[in-house]
């Protein structure tokens, strides 16, 4: 059987559902098949009233990826609210940068603490290399002011996934842009000061801590490097005298 017939199988147990528990099973069995054809079918069951479905429908699309992303994205403006907070949340699974400005949007202003933790979360595992190297500085930038907003929301826990997000992309811009990477390090630290949330500030001095590891692994690959590539030169500068006399 090959991938379009046991597509079409799943999603006509889907379809033919008829009890909210047989609804779950369809799905769950649709997404554990990690099929491109399940995309609509496990869009669609976002906007059930199942919670377990749609949950179920989340993990398959982001097990999916990006072949998932341009459907959810043109869906997810016409889609009932609960439908779009699902969607958002596969959005941030898969890490995408083409959603990025839909998680902007949602992380800032949706009215939903739930929405806005997930997709600030979603701005912390972005995969960087989609981005131009020409526009990656800039694109960063523009993650790093939002998540700044962000880190002050009035719920703890999108305070706390910001946290999260200002983790890895410290880590990633530690090379490329210090003067970003500073930034990060003294709001963490002003949120460690001030935050008035014990969970957060937990969080914040992990983040430091893994911030603080990836800076000292990075000086000790530049301490060590040209000694390794000297004495790798020396080795290769040695001449070859043969297997020498018996």
């Amino acid at each position: 059987m090959n991938n379009s017939d046991l597509a079409e199988i799943l999603i006509r147990a889907v379809e033919e559902a008829d009890s909210s528990d047989r609804l779950l099973d369809a799905v769950q069995e649709l997404a554990a098949a990690g099929i491109e054809e399940a995309v609509p079918t496990l869009i669609a069951a976002l906007g059930y009233n199942n919670p377990g479905a749609a949950v179920a429908a989340v993990d398959g699309l982001i097990a999916i990826g990006e072949v998932a992303v341009p459907p959810l994205l043109e869906l997810i403006d016409d889609y009932n609210y609960g439908a779009r907070a699902w969607a958002i949340r596969a959005l941030a699974g898969i890490g995408d940068v083409r959603a990025l400005d839909t998680l902007l949007e949602a992380a800032k202003n949706d009215f939903s603490l739930s929405v806005r933790r997930a997709a600030a979360r979603g701005l912390g595992t972005l995969r960087w290399h989609q981005v131009p190297p020409e526009k990656l500085e800039s694109v960063q930038t523009q993650v790093l002011e939002a998540l700044l907003v962000i880190s002050q929301d009035p719920e703890w826990v999108v305070r706390y996934a910001a946290v999260t997000s200002l983790e890895t992309l410290a880590i990633a811009v530690a090379v490329t842009s210090p003067d970003q990477a500073s930034r990060i390090t003294n709001q963490l630290q002003q949120m460690l000061d001030t935050d008035a949330d014990l969970g957060v500030r937990t969080r914040v001095k992990f983040a430091q801590e893994k911030i603080q590891q990836q800076q000292h692994q990075q000086q000790h690959q530049e301490v060590f490097a040209p000694k390794r590539k000297l004495e790798e030169t020396e080795v290769n500068e040695v001449p070859y005298r043969g297997a020498g006399r018996r």
